[in-house]
């Protein structure tokens, strides 16, 4: 009998630039609740000529059905699901012949929880890893053993003191994690902003897929 795949049958929406003429692709991992067409827009604030984004859909806007400081067991099939869904999603972003260092990931809450474990369990060295609120799966003093090297890899967490969803701690694991991958890293703590994404944030997406076009 087959594994149960509940993200199998979902779309990957896509917007910019066509694959085969884009210079760059960025993937958009939606948070808990919404929707893969949000992530497109939210692009729009930070994007670029000549890029194809692409946006992976959760079925019923949910990843995994509970925290992601759970034990991992608890969260699938979900998560294991999820996770093959994101890689179609950087599938699709390399399907007109794109290095993987031209594929920016970026995830907000669920999703950049997601988009986090995603590129811990296939390191290699992608454009970037923008974590918006977010932080590596897995319950409460688990041990993170992650090998590989991202070469290099920009690699941003951004996340506020009072995240009601994001504890600080798993922010700070995940970093060194990600130090360990030879990642390189900038992490922003911000000060009673609750769970959002912020102005800096953006700035910094701006940044970082202009320096991606402008490599090309």
């Amino acid at each position: 009998m087959s594994q149960p795949d509940p993200h199998g049958d979902q779309p990957i929406r896509t917007a910019g630039a066509s694959p085969e003429d884009a210079v760059a692709a960025v993937v958009l991992v939606h948070g808990r609740g919404a929707r893969a067409d949000g992530m497109l827009q939210f692009a729009s604030e930070f994007g670029r000529e000549g890029v194809h984004y692409v946006a992976p859909q959760a079925q019923r806007g949910t990843w995994y059905p509970n925290r992601f400081v759970a034990p991992i067991e608890q969260n699938q099939p979900y998560l294991d699901s999820a996770l093959a869904h994101v890689g179609r999603a950087v599938e699709e972003a390399q399907s007109g012949g794109l290095p993987a260092e031209k594929v920016l990931l970026v995830g907000f809450s669920q999703g950049a929880c997601l988009a986090s474990e995603y590129v811990a369990r296939n390191p290699t060295r992608y454009g970037g890893l923008v974590l918006l609120s977010g932080g590596l799966i897995g319950e409460e003093g688990a041990e993170f053993d992650h090998t590989g090297d991202v070469d290099g890899m920009p690699f941003f967490v951004g996340i506020s003191d009072d995240d009601p969803h994001i504890p600080m701690s798993r922010a700070e694991e995940t970093v060194e994690v990600f130090e360990r991958l030879n990642a390189d890293v900038r992490f922003d703590r911000y000060e009673g902003r609750g769970h959002g994404i912020f102005e800096e944030e953006i700035e910094y997406l701006e940044e970082l897929l202009a320096a991606l076009v402008a490599d090309d």
